[in-house]
C-alpha cells in the first residue's frame, strides 16, 4: 500500500476504534464509577450524615409508591449529564449491585421512556421526601414480618 493511502486507511481505523471506545465506556459499572463514586463512595456506603447510603437500601424504595421516581428525581440522577437510557441502565444497574438482593431479584429494568418522564421534575425537597419514603418502607417491612416472616 503507498503511503498516500496508508494515511486515510490509519485515520478510519482511528476513528472507528476511538468511536468503540467510547461507546464501551458508557457502561453501567462506567457510568457509576463517574457519576456517583464520588459522593456514594466504591461500595455505595456513601458518607454518614452527609450521603445517603446505597448498599442494602436503594432497592427498598422499589417497595413503595414513589420510590422508583424518587431515584429518578433526586438531583444527582434527575440533572446528570447522562442520557435517559443511560440513567435507566444506571439505575438498574446499581439496584442490582446494591441490592438488598431480594428486590435485586424482583427489578423491572427502568426504561428510558420512564427516566425521560421522571426527570423533567427534579425533587425540591429531597429530604422530608425521603424520610417519608422511609418510614413507608420501616411500616411496610414492620407489617410483613409478623410473626411468619416477611
Amino acid at each position: 500500500m503507498s503511503a498516500p493511502l496508508r494515511v486515510p486507511v490509519l485515520l478510519t481505523l482511528l476513528v472507528v476504534c476511538g468511536t468503540t471506545a467510547v461507546v464501551r465506556a458508557e457502561t453501567p459499572p462506567i457510568n457509576y464509577m463517574l457519576q456517583c463514586q464520588g459522593c456514594h463512595l466504591a461500595d455505595g456506603a456513601g458518607s454518614p450524615g452527609a450521603v445517603p447510603p446505597l448498599r442494602n437500601l436503594v432497592g427498598k424504595f422499589l417497595r413503595v409508591p414513589g420510590g422508583r421516581e424518587y431515584l429518578i428525581r433526586v438531583p444527582g440522577s434527575a440533572q446528570s449529564a447522562l442520557s435517559n437510557r443511560e440513567l435507566a441502565e444506571l439505575l438498574s444497574w446499581i439496584i442490582r449491585r446494591f441490592g438488598p438482593e431480594q428486590d435485586a431479584a424482583n427489578l423491572a429494568p427502568f426504561t428510558a421512556e420512564e427516566v425521560g418522564s421522571a426527570r423533567g421534575r427534579p425533587l425540591v425537597d429531597v429530604d422530608s421526601v425521603r424520610r417519608d419514603l422511609l418510614r413507608r418502607i420501616a411500616a411496610r417491612d414492620l407489617s410483613s414480618s409478623g410473626p411468619e416472616g416477611p
